[in-house]
């Protein structure tokens, strides 16, 4: 566990990497076992695939996560209008292609429309065809990352994901897994597009539905993994459990809609926050109807920043805005040991590279964050940078 003093942080990442060198180079001197549920190496899962390097989401992107390393390729999945799986964080094109541009598309533009909630403008992709869909370019949705491969790649389809999987297995000699998650499952459910049943399909073609298969399911929203569990899908699901964001001056996690709680609790009336599931009893529930729980980093290791004397919080690295860079790392939470002991693997998300997404006690250094985790004894880490976090772990 490193301590919140900057130095003392220094100092502890520098020992454990010179550590790991020794380790590499002397092969009599064998590491110690990871703190994970199974005891071995954690997974290292690309989110949207090598995300921080290419378009999120594309087939370019799961292939140079798989060619970085990746165990797992993570990808969103939403439905065409034709009902066809696709890989997409959104419903809404707008926001990753170029769908703004095509004239032959603008009367489809919609407005104010609620997606989980939230009312959103543009192009929805339950109004378009796979086809149609193929004709777009997808864009990168972090203006601070790479542009200059906007538009030249597609959206792709979940059985084009499965395909690029296998071939690569089998061409490296190693398992890599599909990690889907089913996006605004019960916003697809309303539309009369259900995501379930085509999933299920996919891994029955597949040859996957077992717990040992290459593929872990996953979901925001409870009845969507339940639903899919008792249609007699039997792989490996993961509870996706999120937040509003952080509340910098206490050190806690804000809940501010949508992302207070799971969208079908919310249609449901069910009144509970996403932070109930991370109590022992929110655990125990979900051991009834999934393997793992996948929590966004702060509820295993919360960040806070600095108050002056007047409870105003300080800008520590001087550069006129107050964020996640002006943060400490505080002790971490019991979360994982928790899950542990229910027979409960632990999938953190989201790791990211750039400074402005670490905390101030990381020094602006990738690693140490990684390390932090992997001591803890997390199961797996989902990055958008894989060959950062192999490189850690």
């Amino acid at each position: 566990m490193f301590e919140t003093n900057p130095t003392v942080l220094t100092t502890l990442t520098l020992v454990g990497l010179m550590a790991l060198t020794v380790i590499a180079s002397c092969s009599s001197i064998a590491p110690l076992p990871p703190q994970t549920l199974d005891g071995h190496k954690p997974l290292v899962i690309a989110h949207r695939g090598a995300s921080g390097y290419l378009p999120e989401n594309t087939l370019e992107a799961y292939q140079r996560a798989i060619d970085l390393g990746a165990d797992a390729i993570e990808l969103d999945l939403i439905s065409t209008k034709d009902g066809a799986l696709i890989a997409s964080h959104y419903p809404n094109l707008a926001i990753n292609t170029d769908v703004a541009n095509r004239p032959e598309f603008a009367s489809r533009k919609r407005e104010n429309l609620p997606i989980d909630g939230e009312k959103q403008s543009g192009w929805l992709a339950h109004d378009f065809t796979l086809a149609e869909i193929k004709t777009l370019g997808v864009v990168a949705t972090d203006p601070e990352r790479p542009q200059q491969y906007n538009g030249k790649f597609k959206i792709v389809a979940l059985q084009e994901v499965i395909d690029l999987v296998k071939a690569e297995s089998n061409r490296l000699g190693r398992s890599i897994a599909v990690y889907p998650e089913t996006k605004n499952p019960t916003y697809h459910r309303d539309l009369g597009l259900p995501l379930e049943d085509k999933l299920i399909s996919a891994i029955h073609s597949a040859g996957w539905n077992s717990k040992t298969a290459p593929i872990f399911v996953q979901s925001f929203e409870p009845s969507s993994l339940k639903e899919m569990r008792a249609k007699g899908l039997k792989v490996r699901m993961v509870q996706l459990i999120d937040a509003g964001g952080y509340d910098l001056k206490t050190g806690g996690i804000t809940y501010a809609p949508p992302f207070h709680r799971p969208y079908d609790w919310e249609k449901s009336g069910d009144q509970r926050l996403f932070r109930d599931m991370v109590t022992p009893a929110g655990l125990a529930e979900i051991k009834t109807y999934a393997d793992g729980i996948g929590p966004w980093k702060p509820y295993i290791v919360p960040v806070k920043g600095q108050l002056d004397a007047v409870g105003n919080l300080k800008d520590i690295n001087g550069d006129g805005k107050i964020d996640l860079r002006d943060a400490s790392t505080q002790d971490p939470t019991p979360l994982i040991n928790d899950a542990h002991k229910l027979g409960l693997f632990v999938h953190a998300f989201t790791f990211r590279n750039e400074n402005r997404n670490l905390a101030h006690s990381y020094l602006g250094e990738p690693h140490a964050e990684y390390l932090q985790f992997f001591r803890l004894g997390v199961d797996g880490v989902f990055s958008e940078f894989p060959d950062t976090a192999i490189t850690a772990r």
